[in-house]
């Protein structure tokens, strides 16, 4: 395992169990004990466990410990209007009877307005995602196994079966908490661990963030740039980062704030 994935498998058996002890640890990453001490211990310094004499305490147990995400209580109504329009730009790309994955954040949970009339199969892992649709549209909506985390509304699984691979879909959308050269970036293992899970379930990828994104980190490698097939952004992005997407091939789509359409800058 690389280091990234080492830290992804310890953090989610700490999410299983609130206490694992360094021999769990080596069968579960495969590597030498010197290596695992030094993943708990930067796991530790990130705020991420905590470390103990012969392995590794959660920060909370199963669904009680937080992640390293912004609350979705807090920003939700950040940058509103940039995020009304790049969801209406992204449902546009729906059609009745298809198939698609929504992402938990609150980018995304702006689609559900746009999304009300329309007889989609979703499958979320989003719980304000799925309420709504439940409670306001005639979509057909599909949950995935897992704790739900309070701060962020959302549902994570720390087991690789969660009941996603039985679903395919024509596309899937996702916000992210950076975006660079390198591709999409979070800052907890977790997170990332959800997205990864869910790749491979949809033909096509597509990426809701506004501009501010690009100008914003992460820690943890989530995908490519070119795994990306859409990018919707609003028109503050700048001229560097338009060009960085479009050179890996990525359809890029600037929304227009002003109104309920969408621009597209350039085609895949």
């Amino acid at each position: 395992m690389h280091e990234t994935e080492r830290h992804l498998a310890i953090i989610s058996a700490l999410t299983a169990k609130p206490l694992v002890n360094l021999s769990e640890l080596l069968d579960l990453t495969g590597a030498s004990e010197a290596t695992v001490r030094r993943d708990v211990a930067r796991l530790h310094s990130l705020g991420k466990l905590i470390r103990v004499r012969g392995g590794a305490q959660s920060l909370g147990g199963i669904g009680g410990g937080r992640l390293d995400a912004p609350d979705y209580a807090a920003t939700k109504d950040q940058q509103l209007a940039e995020k009304r329009a790049i969801a209406r730009a992204a449902a546009s790309l729906c059609a009745d009877g298809d198939a698609i994955i929504i992402n938990g954040g609150t980018t995304t949970f702006q689609m559900v307005f746009p999304l009300t009339d329309a007889k989609l199969q979703v499958f979320t892992n989003s719980f304000p995602v799925a309420d709504h649709l439940i409670r306001h549209s005639r979509n057909a909506v599909l949950l995935p196994s897992g704790s739900i985390y309070r701060e962020q509304n959302i549902i994570l699984s720390p087991y690789d079966e969660d009941g996603s691979r039985f679903f395919f879909a024509q596309r899937m959308f996702v916000g992210t908490r950076g975006i660079g050269p390198h591709g999409l970036a979070e800052n907890d293992p977790l997170l990332v661990q959800a997205v990864q899970r869910l790749l491979g379930q949809a033909k096509e990828l597509v990426v809701l963030t506004d501009s501010s994104k690009f100008k914003m980190g992460g820690s943890l490698h989530v995908c490519p740039l070119e795994r990306v097939d859409i990018l919707i952004t609003d028109p503050a992005i700048r001229d560097r980062d338009a060009s960085m997407v479009e050179a890996a091939g990525v359809r890029l789509i600037v929304a227009d704030t002003d109104a309920a359409e969408a621009t597209c800058r350039v085609g895949k």
